[in-house]
């Protein structure tokens, strides 16, 4: 005698088993909620970066991989015209990471030296901010040459040595690497937009001993040998004793 079906008609069809269309569905839901999850957690609290060049040293070296926070200064809140609220607000000599205002793809990270309404120069290598002569312990100056403030002398390195005044604008600040002779920044392509701030360095997850064309280098083949050199001499080239270091604004060693 044959058993006959109970229950109705909607719990007989909950029983079936899923299609691989549902399950892939699924699937596809479960990954783009992941997804989403992850670009909204990069654009408002933490971001990844590496820094390319030397431009920081010795407080950041080339090859620091750094988590950026960004809940700090209030980012704005995506696809709408308003803001989080600022947890603090940016000081002169805080280490911040920016978009490159000639480049916005890129990331910077600098020193803040000059704020809204400040008066920046610089006289034969030493930096003046409102008429009055900055200790900077953090800077280093690995060219003894100081060139003079002459017209035969290149602007790339007359304003190197020799720069400005010049005011920072409402909404702007003026930015510069503590690897002052080796540094592209403010000196050479202007202030940095308000808008352009990105957030405050934590804290180095990786630091790896290679140089800045490893970094930024644009060709396909050369950053597919690139990485493997890298995935090769992962554990000899690693700066070990780095990870997990906290960047510092107070011009100290990360910690």
């Amino acid at each position: 005698m044959k058993e006959k079906k109970t229950g109705t008609a909607k719990e007989i069809e909950e029983k079936k088993p899923a299609t691989w269309l549902e399950s892939l569905w699924e699937n596809i839901k479960s990954l783009a909620m992941v997804l989403i999850a992850v670009l909204l957690i990069r654009a408002v609290v933490v971001e990844a970066t590496v820094v390319p060049t030397g431009s920081m040293q010795n407080t950041i070296l080339i090859g620091d991989h750094l988590f950026l926070d960004k809940i700090l200064y209030g980012p704005q809140i995506p696809f709408t015209d308003y803001h989080f609220p600022a947890i603090k607000k940016y000081q002169r000599g805080d280490v911040v990471a920016f978009r490159y205002p000639v480049d916005p793809s890129v990331v910077f990270v600098k020193r803040l030296i000059g704020m809204p309404g400040d008066t920046i120069q610089v006289k034969q290598k030493d930096l003046y901010i409102n008429g009055k002569k900055l200790n900077e312990p953090c800077v280093i100056h690995r060219d003894p040459q100081t060139y003079p403030d002459a017209e035969w002398i290149p602007r790339e390195a007359r304003i190197r040595d020799n720069f400005g005044p010049v005011t920072v604008p409402p909404d702007h600040y003026f930015a510069m690497g503590d690897n002052r002779d080796e540094s592209l920044d403010s000196r050479y392509w202007g202030f940095v937009p308000a808008e352009n701030m990105v957030g405050e360095p934590m804290f180095v997850y990786w630091s790896y001993d290679a140089p800045t064309d490893v970094w930024t280098a644009s060709d396909i083949s050369k950053r597919i040998r690139d990485d493997l050199d890298i995935i090769t001499h992962f554990a000899s080239r690693t700066r070990w004793a780095r990870m997990g270091k906290v960047v510092r604004s107070d011009c100290g060693e990360p910690r």
